[in-house]
């Protein structure tokens, strides 16, 4: 360890020091574990991990649903300088498959849900563990718990904590690889916002292979705050365990808030929710609870936040720079523009990312200037608001329901189908996702197709979130002068829900 360096281990010791019988986690089975246990847990997970020859910098892929198992694997791994690749599970197989071959991890834990994928994908290369346990020999991750000492791995801030894989912009996903410094940075903000302390509650609902939930769980956790672990979000159980454990915290994605609102449930102990959601649903919610929801701007790259505030504080925009980043508004040369003028987003600050995993050349444009161009435009009003205006042409991009879809990985598939000569995906208004996914195809000559045809045929080949859920058929597509899909008389046109 370096003389100012503080890891993510050393939170894992710090709490263990101020609050050892307090509980750090529920399990999604009822089981409570204190600080002092969880720590005892780790340091025996990175003596075995050690004791089979892991080494600083290897890579532990998890593919699973939200279990307690992640805390001990993140501090075993802090502890050892390893990292940890949270595997998106509903990407597809083949996706799956990509990320590990670029990830090389040497072990692929899992759980019951995606057991079966996971023996596949690791074959006879990666070694596989179960957080649970399973039929037949598959070691559980307790199973490499050691009592013996482990050797301190020599660790600075600045070293890899986790690689988070983000959405395809040239068809193939990018490790966005966090360092300690990044995630004890954004821990800290997020706590100074929110007043966060010992007494909060987290429940981990939204996926922790997602930056967002990453972000909180960690960040109460570091306070010595409780989280509590559900698989998934599942409206009753949310409902439940917000009134027994006293939740105070929850990140939210459409659909998630409008169903957070019940005559049956006491929620009144939520202080804050964060994440994406509109006006109609936030107003009733904040009405009808003591919480304030906070709407965000941010990326897996700017460690989740990069500006945050109360979302009804003005409507329409996506807060104010946080506490730690600086944020720039740039034409193409990287000058800055004037107030309420457009440009790409810039940002700078200890919360900005290492870089993509094994992409020097990638990382020199996206650093260039001393910036982390996040490829996404929006302009500062006079209030210092930012105000999100899409992303760059060639970085399009369209969230349903919180996730990340690039048009151009959509378009993609649909043109392997044999019946589609054009296409373009846009992102059109959805009641339940507040973005949905449409694609605007014309067809080959002679060549008929169903949407819900083309739904599958895109649903067999990427993450089913990516599918479109609405499709239009139609005779051309406007062109530029170039003779290239003029993508923003499309939206103009086309860009109503149209076709289911």
């Amino acid at each position: 360890m370096s003389l100012r360096s503080f890891t993510v281990y050393d939170i894992f010791q710090r709490n263990a020091r101020i609050y050892p019988g307090k509980t750090a986690l529920v399990a999604a089975d009822g089981e409570r574990i204190t600080f002092k246990t969880l720590l005892e847990g780790v340091d025996r997970l990175a003596a075995g991990l050690a004791s089979k020859g892991f080494v600083k910098d290897d890579r532990i892929a998890v593919l699973a649903l939200n279990h307690h198992g992640f805390f001990h694997l993140f501090g075993a791994a802090a502890a050892l300088g390893l990292i940890v690749v949270p595997v998106n599970w509903r990407l597809s197989t083949e996706e799956i498959r990509y990320i590990l071959s670029d990830a090389d991890p040497k072990m692929l834990v899992t759980d019951a849900d995606q057991f079966e994928r996971a023996k596949e994908l690791a074959g006879s290369d990666i070694s596989l563990v179960r957080f649970d346990r399973a039929e037949g020999y598959v070691p559980q991750l307790s199973d490499l718990m050691d009592p013996e000492f482990f050797p301190p791995a020599p660790i600075t801030g600045d070293d890899p904590f986790c690689i988070i894989y983000t959405a395809a912009v040239e068809g193939k996903p990018r490790g966005a690889t966090l360092s300690h410094n990044n995630i004890a940075v954004g821990n800290t903000q997020i706590a100074a916002t929110f007043r966060m302390g010992s007494e909060d509650a987290y429940l981990n609902m939204l996926p922790l292979f997602h930056i967002t939930g990453l972000n909180l769980a960690l960040s109460i956790f570091h306070v010595g705050g409780k989280n509590v672990v559900v698989e998934k979000f599942d409206e009753k159980p949310t409902l439940r365990l917000t009134q027994t454990e006293r939740i105070t915290f929850l990140g939210s994605f459409p659909p998630i808030l409008s169903r957070l609102v019940s005559e049956i449930y006491d929620v009144s102990s939520l202080r804050h929710v964060l994440g994406l959601d509109g006006p109609d649903n936030i107003k009733p919610f904040e009405e009808k609870t003591n919480a304030r929801f906070w709407i965000l701007y941010g990326q897996t790259e700017t460690t989740g936040l990069a500006t945050l505030s109360p979302a009804m504080e003005k409507p329409g925009t996506a807060g104010k720079q946080c506490l730690l980043a600086r944020i720039k508004i740039a034409d193409e040369t990287d000058n800055e523009v004037g107030v309420d003028e457009t440009g790409e987003i810039l940002v700078r600050g200890p919360l900005v990312f290492n870089g993509y995993w094994r992409q020097d050349e990638l990382n020199a444009r996206t650093f260039r200037n001393g910036w982390h161009h996040t490829g996404d435009m929006g302009r500062i009003d006079e209030e210092g608001y930012l105000v999100f205006a899409g992303r760059k042409p060639e970085k399009e991009l369209i969230k349903p329901g919180g996730e990340n879809v690039y048009p151009a990985e959509v378009e993609g598939v649909i043109l392997q189908h044999p019946s589609v000569a054009e296409v373009s995906v846009i992102g059109v208004p959805d009641p339940k996702f507040g973005e949905g996914i449409k694609a605007v195809c014309v067809l080959k000559p002679g060549e008929s197709l169903t949407a819900d045809d083309l739904k599958s045929f895109v649903a067999d080949r990427i993450a089913r979130y990516k599918k479109p859920g609405y499709v239009e058929f139609v005779d051309e597509l406007p062109k530029t002068a170039a003779g290239l899909i003029d993508r923003e008389k499309v939206k103009a046109v086309h860009g109503g829900a149209g076709i289911g």
